[in-house]
């Protein structure tokens, strides 16, 4: 379906779950993929949060490359709640989550080529919340937000949009009973209904889209549950 010969595709957290499987089909169409991660990988090692390092790495992708066609904000932000988390805690999920999105794109900004696109990782926890988990929330929320301001901010050259995973299982297990019908498509999402939505986003089919966060969450965010529905039962 997609063609993506000669294009140059930066992923951020390239190396495992979503961010692999993007690559892996970026790959598949014809692309070239220059990945920075945490974890080991064939392009680049470093840790988003770092300024330094940012700098370091786009250099590394333009000299090596002239431009970039597809930029991809995947590093997920640090997990944590507003019992446990610190100052430091907070900070730096919002580093890895907003601020490093912000930077990066402004980095390669003089260097994207004609039909660009930047694709943001969000969370459908950017509407809505459990306990104890303030500082992903909030940088979720954070670039989903951040999304429509560089659409605007970036009318004419490059697109910008973003997706809101819910619950996807890295592991492509497959769910039964409550797990499963909770979700009115009746299944857990995976990351290829992630990497499906981004590769589109990036085509010329998605010409028309810009500023836009798409939730792919099988409807389990329209979905309201209550007694002995969809698996569930209120205990007493």
């Amino acid at each position: 379906m997609f063609d993506f010969a000669d294009k140059i595709v930066v992923i951020t957290s390239g190396a495992r779950g979503i961010g692999k499987c993007i690559r892996e089909q970026f790959e598949k169409a014809g692309a070239t993929v220059c990945v920075i991660d945490v974890l080991e990988n064939d392009y680049f090692v470093g840790d988003i949060s770092d300024k330094k390092t940012l700098e370091i790495f786009a250099n590394k992708v333009i000299e090596e490359f002239g431009h970039v066609d597809y930029l991809i904000h995947n590093a997920p932000p640090k997990f944590c709640g507003i019992t446990e988390a610190d100052y430091e805690d907070f900070e730096y999920a919002l580093k890895v989550g907003v601020t490093a999105p912000f930077y990066l794109t402004k980095l390669f900004l003089p260097h994207f080529a004609q039909g660009a696109s930047v694709v943001n990782i969000s969370s459908s926890r950017d509407r809505m919340s459990q306990p104890e988990s303030e500082s992903y929330t909030a940088a979720k929320g954070g670039i989903s937000a951040l999304t429509h301001a560089l659409a605007v901010s970036l009318a004419g050259k490059v697109r910008v949009n973003s997706v809101s995973p819910g619950w996807i299982d890295t592991d492509y297990l497959v769910y039964e009973g409550p797990d499963a019908v909770q979700q009115p498509v009746g299944r857990v999402g995976n990351p290829l209904d992630i990497a499906n939505m981004v590769l589109y986003l990036c085509s010329d089919m998605a010409g028309f889209i810009t500023g836009e966060n798409i939730c792919i969450d099988g409807g389990m965010t329209h979905q309201m549950i209550y007694h002995d529905e969809h698996g569930w039962s209120l205990k007493k």
